[in-house]
């Protein structure tokens, strides 16, 4: 009986230092197949670089003054710098404010556009409205701002809603006026003046 009991005793001795060793045997093995896995869950080198190049600047707002002493606004729904032209910025929904040193006011927005920080330009692409604050406004497939001068250009043919009537031309540009104050327009290519003042009937002039 004193023999069953010395056994019993011995066994629980060397289970106490045996199982605690092969749980620590367990536990390296697992570290080790985990350390050894070949699933790759960190991002490639070269996909941290195409998500830095697609990085999104959302609602961007520019501003300065221009040499005329204008003040340029540009707003846009989002940006992101071009990955084949340096300091060049792409933008969609592009706006942009130009207001007069006289307080008058040259509104423009298109569905895309560009941001050429070297030269100083901004291209709005595709259709672009323009709009006055003495109630001009127009249409056109493209327009160019100089954000140096304030001088702002169109790219092609457009058609002028004035208060006066209408006026089409195969290029405008709005820029300072010879005294300094505000901005005038400057029709050319084809002009054609279509005038309607109120309770008489139109008139067509033609350059």
């Amino acid at each position: 009986m004193a023999s069953a009991d010395n056994f019993h005793s011995q066994l629980v001795g060397w289970s106490k230092i045996i199982l605690p060793i092969c749980g620590i045997g367990l536990l390296s093995t697992l570290f080790l197949f985990a350390r050894s896995s070949t699933d790759d869950t960190g991002i490639p080198f070269a996909k941290i670089e195409t998500l830095a190049r697609e990085q999104r600047i959302s609602a961007p707002q520019f501003s300065g003054v221009a040499d005329d002493g204008s003040i340029i606004a540009i707003g846009a729904k989002s940006a992101q710098f071009d990955p084949t032209t340096p300091n060049s910025i792409n933008a969609l929904d592009l706006s942009l404010t130009l207001k007069a040193s006289d307080g008058s006011e040259v509104r423009i927005t298109a569905a895309e556009g560009e941001i050429d920080i070297d030269a100083k330009l901004a291209r709005l692409r595709g259709l672009a409205r323009l709009e006055t604050s003495n109630g001009y406004t127009m249409e056109t497939n493209g327009l160019v701002a100089d954000l140096e001068s304030g001088v702002i250009t169109s790219d092609g043919a457009l058609e002028i809603r004035a208060p006066f009537g209408t006026i089409t031309a195969g290029r405008v540009t709005f820029e300072t006026a010879n005294d300094a104050k505000g901005q005038q327009m400057l029709f050319t290519q084809g002009v054609r003046l279509v005038y309607t003042p109120n309770g008489a009937e139109s008139k067509d002039a033609t350059e």
